[in-house]
């Protein structure tokens, strides 16, 4: 009773949307029949009537009616026309059917639509895109590959013209002016990546308004919505460049050791295994013989000797009983001694390899403490209470300490990293090597990802296995999630064939919910139920047989596989069963979805990647619906159920007949890792044969409560990263607005004035504080603050015409000063250099100190996680050092811009003209019988330490050019401290090492670490 209540409800909300649209598609094609009596002309000019009765205040929902059907008629008559798209000349065949109408109408209102494959997404898409183009905003389009956003541009593009509408796509390697012309158009078709790296060259890196391509982020379409918008939203987008330290990683040094290692791993687990496989044979099951196999589980768990042990029932369930067992906190230290008899244990579902004692006395067995980290605090505290060291002793010995420190964990991080490339990284599965480089194969869409590599040193440790060139490590200097980015836009919707099983994601990160769109003709696909065989050697062989039968009939087949690997491996199998097919490569998407376009011809055999020609139909050849349409075989469940829907959808476009079928083995990953293994045990015992196929509920109910697990583990995933991202975007929000201003400002001066009036009532907080008497000022941060003025600014200051009861107007006062000698500049640099000359230090300064944020963003998101271990939130730990880094940063912003605003000039002769000036209206102003300004012995006097001298006489001076200082060896994360005009600050060593170089600072100390 309860089960027919819920099959009630489901899917009311799209029943109601559907009721409520079809009196908005009723209206438009009332509309459509009444356009048809117009001229071109006539039709053409609704666009500008439409564009200027929304500027007199008529919204898009009132619009709308009369933009479908104006969209609807121009499409209606272009049919008969034949258009270029890329290079091959189409005829125009279509109209939008009602429910492309119900798509566009829910695009336009922010849902993420479900239409299936065949139903026309990509005209669809013009309806909403012209509506919202009408504002006069630029609309964008985003989807997958360069080529379906250069054939959709090109395809749409000719009904986009025809009503007066300008369409433009970008491409990968476009120079800047073409971008711009490109989002200059009314609608702009691209990659999801390439309106990302946009946005970031565009904040982060362009620094005049001529070099920003990008205009407001208005409305989106996410074409294949899911693959972008959840499968690529788990890697940000990142522009990087050489880094400052020029190091290359131990990784070709120790790969020895690691490949020594691996193949001790691998003697000792077949000995294991075959010891075991004896002792079964002789009819013993003990615990000791069963622990074997658990050795050999946790330590090679895709050994072939073990897996056809599996596919024994009666062996795989006393291993299950076992593996509970131990997993048993009772058990936990005997579970502990057995793992110690091997070298390594590998954890596939977390992705992690861990050395055991064993292991890590094979790599250094002289070097017992080898895997130790160095207490450094205490050896800092001991070289310290040495009375027999001087100081430099002292510091010989803590850099020597620092070394040993940075030694062992930087050759116990590389080792680490090895472990897990040689362990869990596999060739032809997660990445290929192709012109001397690693390439990252994308586990959804088995393309691969060109540019990208793994964080952390993996993608070095993976290039030293495979013995290629090793490339250096990169710094950020920009980065974004595709999440947030999209966030951006005022209002984003998208379409995919599969998005019902992630509405909660879409709502909960996206704010947009899924509706469901119905076909235009029913669905005429057969999806046979999943056959499971014991082994993958069986189901292959299964595969082949299908396929065969299929071909001889004439039948057209598209065989789905979930790697690289898995496709050269069928393809073998089809050439020596004589079978003529054609194996995807997915690197050129053009290539691609020719091939996949022509899998629909009689007795067609394609092996692709699950998600191939995304994007492209196919249309069955002559004769094809008779026997039975394309036949899509998945020879893998994939981890997503999106992903098999949409191999699925691959074939009964538009009513055309199909089927689909996967074929499914207990070796494949998801069985082996994530199935419910009760289940397949009791199955287990009943099969008789290798080659008997297993087809039962349970066994389907299995299949998808892995999928589901996966799916949950992976949404986790991308929750907890946007949450950790959440609080850079909020930084990053700041400094790119902070950073636009300079660029797009008429007088960018205004903006470096008012970080140098925060600074310096910073500062005057320092010397006047609420608790102290009104005008009580502290003598010596007094003299502080005028010691820093006078060194950063030429304005002369002195202690007795300061008065520092008024802190405001005294600020003021100062900053009005600061004002008047930098406009002087301005007769020696001219006015529109002087005001490029403030762009330049205030984007210099956000840029060197935003990128180095991001850097140790990087590095606290990587340490914080183990915090979990003191019974701390990560996530909290995080937000609370993130906000106070980007204190630091703001802080150290301020004064850089302060440092550099008369330390740079256009050139070298107005900078000395400048210094003249300065020097001789100090003079004027004031009598002098001195040499030496005041200033500069203020200056001298601040960095030796000692009090500022008074004089009856001063004339002020620029500073002196920074002096680079020879710097000791100091550990990076050791905290020390610094001194500049009397000023003292105390920070890690790593932030004081460019003040230290560039600024002036002098090192007074070390501190405690």
């Amino acid at each position: 009773m309860i089960s027919l209540v819920f099959k009630s409800l489901a899917g009311r909300h799209y029943r109601k949307f559907r009721r409520k649209s079809q009196v908005l598609i009723n209206r438009i094609n009332s509309l459509e029949t009444e356009y048809q009596s117009l001229t071109d002309e006539q039709l053409q000019a609704k666009t500008a009537e439409l564009k200027q009765r929304h500027q007199d205040g008529e919204s898009l929902d009132d619009l709308l009616p009369e933009a479908f059907a104006t969209v609807k008629n121009g499409a209606r008559r272009l049919c008969g026309n034949v258009v270029d798209v890329c290079g091959h000349e189409q005829k125009w065949e279509m109209v939008h059917f009602d429910v492309q109408l119900m798509g566009g109408i829910a695009m336009h209102r922010g849902y993420i639509c479900e239409m299936a494959t065949g139903e026309g997404k990509t005209l669809t898409a013009t309806l909403p895109l012209y509506l919202n183009a009408i504002s006069g905003k630029n609309c964008q389009l985003a989807t997958v590959n360069d080529y379906l956003a250069r054939r959709d541009s090109e395809w749409m593009g000719h009904l986009y013209n025809f009503l007066g509408l300008t369409c433009g796509c970008l491409q990968n390697g476009m120079d800047p002016t073409t971008r711009r012309a490109a989002y200059g158009s009314d609608i702009t078709y691209g990659t999801a990546s390439e309106f990302g790296f946009d946005y970031l060259r565009d904040n982060g890196m362009a620094t005049r308004k001529e070099d920003q391509v990008q205009r407001e982020h208005f409305f989106c379409i996410i074409d294949e919505a899911d693959s972008i918008l959840i499968d690529e939203a788990r890697t940000p987008l990142i522009i990087s460049g050489p880094s400052q330290e020029d190091r290359q990683m131990p990784f070709n040094e120790l790969k020895p050791g690691i490949q020594q290692l691996a193949r001790a791993q691998q003697r000792l687990c077949n000995e294991l295994v075959s010891d075991a496989k004896k002792r079964i044979d002789a009819g013993d099951t003990s615990d000791e013989t069963i622990s074997k196999l658990f050795l050999v589980h946790e330590g090679a768990p895709k050994n072939k000797q073990f897996m056809r042990l599996m596919e024994n029932p009666a062996i795989r369930k006393r291993f299950e009983k076992f593996d509970l067992e131990m997993n048993n906190d009772m058990n936990k230290t005997r579970r502990y001694h057995l793992k110690e008899e091997l070298f390594f244990v590998i954890d596939e579902k977390q992705h992690q390899a861990d050395l055991t004692e064993k292991g890590r006395n094979l790599l250094h067995p002289d070097e017992p403490d080898a895997f130790v980290l160095p207490d450094l605090p205490m050896m800092f505290m001991e070289i310290e209470a040495n009375k027999e060291l001087d100081d430099n002793g002292k510091r010989e010995a803590k850099e020597a300490a620092q070394k040993k420190f940075e030694k062992a964990s930087e050759e116990m991080h590389c080792i680490s990293q090895l472990l897990r490339a040689y362990c869990l990284y596999e060739k032809d599965t997660e990445y290929v090597v192709q012109d001397g480089k690693v390439m990252i194969v994308d586990e959804n869409t088995g393309r691969l990802m060109a540019g990208r590599r793994w964080s952390d040193g993996l993608h070095a440790a993976v290039e030293a296995k495979e013995g290629v060139k090793i490339e250096k490590e990169t710094k950020t200097y920009a980065s974004v999630t595709l999440q947030n980015y999209f966030r951006l836009y005022n209002k984003l919707s998208g379409m995919t064939g599969t998005a019902e099983t992630e509405a909660s994601e879409f709502h909960e990160i996206y704010r947009a919910d899924v509706m469901v769109i119905p076909t235009h003709l029913p669905c005429q696909r057969s999806d046979i139920n999943d056959v499971v065989y014991k082994s993958r050697r069986a189901k292959y062989n299964a595969v082949i047989k299908e396929v065969e039968a299929a071909h001889k009939k004439g039948q057209p087949v598209l065989v789905g596989t979930a790697s690289v690997e898995a496709s050269e491996v069928l393809s073998r199998m089809l050439k020596r069963a004589a079978i003529p097919h054609s194996v995807l490569n997915a690197k050129f998407h053009e290539q691609e979805a020719e091939i996949v376009s022509q899998a629909g011809r009689p007795g067609a055999v394609t092996i692709a990647t699950n998600m191939a020609g995304r994007g492209t139909d196919i249309k069955l050849g002559e004769g094809v619906k008779e026997k039975g349409g394309l036949y899509v075989i998945g020879t893998e469940r994939h981890e997503s159920r999106r992903i098999d829907r949409q191999l699925r959808g691959r074939c009964a476009r538009q009513g055309d007949p199909g089927s689909s079928k996967f074929f499914v083995s207990l070796e494949d990953d998801l069985m082996r890792l994530f199935a419910n293994q009760g289940p397949l045990s009791r199955i287990l015992e009943k099969s008789l044969s290798d080659e008997e196929e297993l087809s039962h509920s349970t066994l389907n109910w299995s299949i998808e409560n892995a999928q589901k697990k996966i799916e949950q583990r992976n949404y986790s995933i991308r929750k907890r990263r946007l949450q950790f991202d959440d609080v850079l975007n909020h930084q990053r929000e700041i400094i790119y607005e902070l950073r636009n201003g300079a660029i797009h400002s008429d007088n960018p001066s205004e903006i470096a004035f008012e970080m140098v009036e925060e600074e310096i009532v910073e500062r005057l907080d320092t010397v006047v504080t609420p608790e102290s008497s009104k005008g009580d000022a502290d003598a010596g941060e007094a003299e502080t603050f005028i010691n820093w003025v006078n060194y950063h600014f030429p304005v002369g200051l002195k202690s007795e015409e300061l008065d520092f009861s008024n802190t405001d107007e005294l600020g003021k006062e100062i900053v009005r000063r600061i004002r008047e000698a930098f406009e002087q500049r301005a007769g020696l640099e001219g006015e529109d250099e002087l005001k490029r000359l403030a762009r330049y230090v205030v984007i210099r300064s956000i840029d060197r100190l935003w990128q180095d944020h991001l850097t140790e963003m990087e590095e606290l998101n990587r340490s914080v996680s183990l915090r979990s271990y003191g019974q701390k939130d990560p996530l909290n730990e995080y937000k609370s050092e993130a906000f106070v880094y980007f204190q630091e940063m703001m802080e150290n912003l301020r004064n850089e811009i302060c440092t550099g605003l008369f330390r740079t000039a256009t050139n070298m002769q107005a900078f000395q003209q400048m210094l003249a000036r300065l020097q001789k209206t100090a003079t004027v102003q004031g009598p002098s019988d001195t040499d030496e300004s005041t200033l500069a012995q203020a200056a001298r006097a601040a960095q030796a330490g000692q009090p500022r001298p008074t004089a009856r006489k001063a004339a002020p001076a620029l500073p002196k050019v920074t002096i680079r200082r020879e710097i000791p060896k100091i550990g990076r994360n050791e905290t020390v401290k610094i001194r500049k005009n009397g000023e003292e600050r105390e920070m890690k060593f790593k932030k004081a090492e460019p003040l230290l170089e560039h600024e002036g600072w002098e090192l007074v100390q070390e501190a405690k670490r």
